[in-house]
């Protein structure tokens, strides 16, 4: 979301970005204006005190935790203090995170215009392809589809435990709505996404204001990360990474550690995170370098695989710079971005019950000895350097809101 407002306000656009107090470090780095809101509810430090109950979940349980302990706290007071902040900034038009489910509220109470983005993975309800919480095959047949549907019960779940907080703000407000339409509040105007359209599985019906864009990224605007470059040799380099919210599995680093302690003509990088100490994780392998946090984008420019959680910023940053992957996903839209590694050739999977070393040391053969998968990854890289999602996103919301100015 920074490097998009970065991008809009290079186009000569007023942008500030509104949110918790603890994100302020993350939009100043971005050089862009920042206006706290839910200060009371949300002080400094407490989203790594209420976050951190993910460190060590996984699956669904992921979910289920921040749909019923996170997201309606969150949801509610970002309904009680948007409206202010909009009257104290003067905003004209807002583009929401999807995450925020329900804000849209209040620029429909409001009567200003909204874009959306889907910063994650996006959901497709129509049973067409699997929802992303799940790792499922794209498959066509009658019993996949079923499957597919069935698999939306877990979207219900998350809806219902925000619909008693959005109906007390709707009829607070005068809205009239059609709570039954899941698409009752979606932007009529443009709803966008950063996954490439080369990247996801094929879906027959989109809406007509729903657009494909390409990543979100500028490689500029991020807090600078000290990092051991000197300890860098010539082997082929594996950079490894479960992200920075459900990444408190020592397991999980364990049998990495493990695996690539087999190969010892690669150098590994592996960050972990601030949920756990390097310390906790026993043995380090002599061509392993483990750090809390990385410098990322620096490192992938020179990796040969990652490994990863298969975020879909991880994965779409791996893309950019023709990496192919092996993933473990362990939450959240996880699954379905591994389910699209392994659909479009750019690499394999495993998933996190059939764990193993052996099995990890399997996946990063066959995906570093088969050209394939390079070669798929940098055609990615091609596709996604022409696409250039930032300017497609903006294009798409400079045209939305000219259209309706007009």
């Amino acid at each position: 979301m920074a490097a998009l407002g970065r991008k809009l306000q290079s186009r000569g656009h007023e942008i500030v970005f509104i949110g918790v107090p603890d994100i302020e470090p993350v939009v100043r780095a971005a050089d862009l204006d920042f206006v706290p809101f839910c200060e009371n509810e949300y002080p400094p430090g407490s989203t790594a005190k209420s976050w951190g109950g993910l460190a060590k979940l996984q699956g669904l349980d992921v979910v289920r935790y921040t749909v019923r302990e996170l997201t309606p706290g969150l949801i509610k007071a970002s309904l009680a203090h948007l409206p202010g902040k909009i009257a104290e900034t003067g905003v004209n038009a807002l583009v929401l995170d999807t995450a925020y489910r329900f804000l849209e509220l209040v620029p429909m109470h409001l009567r200003l215009p909204y874009v959306q983005i889907w910063n994650i993975l996006h959901f497709d309800l129509s049973g067409s392809t699997p929802v992303a919480l799940y790792s499922w095959p794209h498959e066509t047949t009658p019993e996949a589809l079923a499957r597919n549907v069935e698999g939306l019960q877990i979207f219900r779940e998350y809806r219902e435990a925000l619909l008693p907080i959005a109906r007390a703000y709707a009829e607070r407000n005068g809205l009239k709505l059609d709570w039954n339409n899941p698409g009752a509040t979606v932007s009529k105007l443009a709803v966008i996404t950063q996954t490439p359209r080369e990247f996801d599985f094929p879906i027959p019906h989109l809406p007509p204001q729903f657009h494909y864009a390409g990543p979100f990224q500028d490689n500029q605007g991020r807090e600078p990360v000290p990092f051991p470059w000197e300890k860098l040799t010539d082997k082929p380099l594996v950079y490894a990474s479960m992200g920075t919210l459900v990444n408190g599995l020592e397991n999980v680093y364990r049998t990495i550690l493990e695996a690539v302690g087999e190969f010892p003509q690669m150098q590994v990088v592996l960050s972990v995170g601030r949920n756990i100490g390097p310390g906790d994780l026993g043995p380090i392998p002599s061509n392993a370098i483990v750090v809390s946090i990385a410098p990322q984008i620096e490192l992938l420019k020179r990796a040969a695989l990652c490994i990863t959680h298969a975020g879909l910023n991880t994965t779409l940053e791996a893309l950019t710079e023709g990496v192919p992957m092996v993933a473990i996903p362990i939450g959240y839209d996880q699954p379905g971005v591994a389910a699209r590694i392994a659909y479009h050739g750019v690499g394999e999977f495993v998933e996190l019950g059939n764990l193993t070393v052996r099995h990890l040391s399997e996946l990063i053969v066959k995906v570093t000895a088969n050209p394939s998968y390079h070669d798929k990854a940098g055609w990615f890289q091609k596709v996604l350097a022409e696409t250039r999602g930032l300017d497609v996103a903006a294009d798409i919301i400079e045209q939305a809101l000219v259209t309706l100015e007009s």
